[in-house]
């Protein structure tokens, strides 16, 4: 995409004296948005701050110059301009007139999701958390664009106000060969979500901005179905939707329990207490609070459950550096939470920290060894193994593997095949759970 040329149909549709100021400020491809006020100066808001674009006085002819030149506002008070992603809100006084503009630059993005590219190929739901102009919308166009073009899966796109696909009925090239929906009137955003899946056969659907009780129905109804689902919320953390009434069925819903003494006493709680009453809508949530920083619970059922109970949930941070190297973070913590222990995987300097403990990992060509996987992540294996230097290779003939990696649970009732590694001499490595940190702690036994 050609930022310039972009912004500079943004910059079209302004009186000319903004047209001068804009094309002249050397920040301009820094832009986020440009906000007109009547009887105030004109301000553009950039990535580094905020200054005003000229000493003159917005008037009522300014403003009516711009709405000139754009289709008509929705009923969500939102216009676009042909063929880009830029979006202007318009501010309206009592009697409807509009006495102010908000005109925010549009981007498509390529290479911003990066970060979480192996969340992505688990097919299972997203949630994307994080605050007004954050990035979330360029982020779910991005993930649109990959899913449908990169991944080949069939994806629909929710876009209620054309920000994902632009404001023209031809979608943006943005968005890959994903397809999408318009939506006539914000308030029918449910409807046009249910209607996605039951007409158009879709393996994933994304929305942008669930924000009301029937939008998270059509949520949880969705889910159900088993399509995966992408959506965005406002909101900096997972803990602000457990405090949102209109929101909190999308993590779950809360219910007041009242336990027996005896219950009380072994969980060393209060009777009364807070508990999730069903499933979340989805099973990953992403913090998005800043552009190369993202927080990630893994297991929203988990993280929900650890907050009611005033615990610190598992969490995962990733920091996206200017190398496109992804660092990966963790925090454990124990059902007690007293202890906690971290966990860093880097390709820098091939270094795995473990409980404040560095092991350093030479870039050596290694012996092959031969994984059979027996129900573990495979895309987080090699993710793993990729960030040691490690190289795994997997079969899926267990008489050729040198090793096995298995889910503890279920390896220790397959008896035929404990039967096989113990005849063949087979070394067995067993996980809990299917996390990075897991994973990677048996990568380093493996190693060894």
């Amino acid at each position: 995409m050609f930022i310039e040329e972009d912004l500079n149909q943004l910059i079209e549709i302004l009186p000319n004296f903004l047209k001068l100021s804009l094309k002249n400020n050397s920040n301009r491809f820094n832009l986020i948005e440009i906000v007109m006020d009547l009887g105030r100066r004109p301000e553009g808001r950039f990535l580094n701050g905020s200054e005003y674009l000229s000493q003159r006085i917005i008037s009522s002819q300014d403003l009516d110059f711009c709405t000139k030149k754009l289709k008509n506002f929705s009923n969500d008070n939102r216009s676009g301009i042909e063929k880009t992603l830029h979006r202007v809100s318009c501010i309206r006084n009592r009697k409807g007139n509009i006495i102010g503009l908000s005109c925010r630059v549009g981007r498509a993005l390529f290479g911003t999701i990066s970060i979480v590219r192996d969340l992505l190929e688990s097919s299972e739901s997203i949630l994307i958390l994080g605050k007004p102009g954050v990035g979330k919308t360029t982020t779910i166009r991005e993930v649109a664009r990959v899913l449908s073009d990169e991944l080949e899966k069939r994806v629909v796109i929710v876009d209620t106000s054309n920000e994902i696909g632009g404001n023209s009925d031809i979608p943006h090239s943005g968005i890959g060969k994903a397809r999408r929906m318009q939506v006539s009137k914000s308030e029918l955003q449910h409807n046009v979500m249910v209607e996605a899946v039951e007409n158009h056969t879709p393996e994933v659907i994304i929305v942008d901005e669930i924000g009301s009780e029937l939008e998270v129905l059509a949520a949880r109804t969705i889910a159900e179905r088993g399509v995966q689902l992408i959506g965005t919320v406002h909101g900096n953390c997972l803990e602000n939707l457990i405090k949102n009434p209109i929101l909190t069925d999308i993590v779950g819903g809360i219910t007041n329990v009242t336990l027996s003494d005896e219950e009380a006493k072994r969980r060393k709680t209060q009777k009364n207490i807070l508990e999730r009453k069903a499933s979340p809508a989805f099973q990953i949530a992403i913090e998005i609070n800043q552009k190369t920083k993202w927080f990630i619970h893994e297991n929203i059922s988990q993280s929900v459950d650890f907050l009611l109970q005033k615990q610190n949930p598992f969490l995962q941070s990733r920091i996206l550096e200017g190398n496109n190297k992804v660092f990966i973070y963790y925090e454990l913590f124990q059902a007690n939470n007293t202890k906690k222990s971290s966990l860093q995987i880097s390709e820098k300097n091939n270094i795995l920290e473990v409980d404040n403990e560095f092991i350093t990992y030479s870039k050596k060509i290694q012996k092959k060894i031969h994984i059979y996987p027996y129900l573990v992540s495979i895309n987080k294996v090699q993710q793993v193994s990729k960030s040691f230097c490690f190289n795994a290779f997997f079969t899926k003939n267990i008489y050729k593997a040198t090793a096995i990696l298995a889910l503890k649970s279920y390896v220790i009732e397959n008896k035929k095949l404990l039967e096989i590694a113990k005849i063949r001499r087979i070394p067995i490595y067993t996980i809990k759970k299917n996390t990075e940190t897991e994973i990677a702690k048996i990568i380093h036994q493996i190693m060894k």
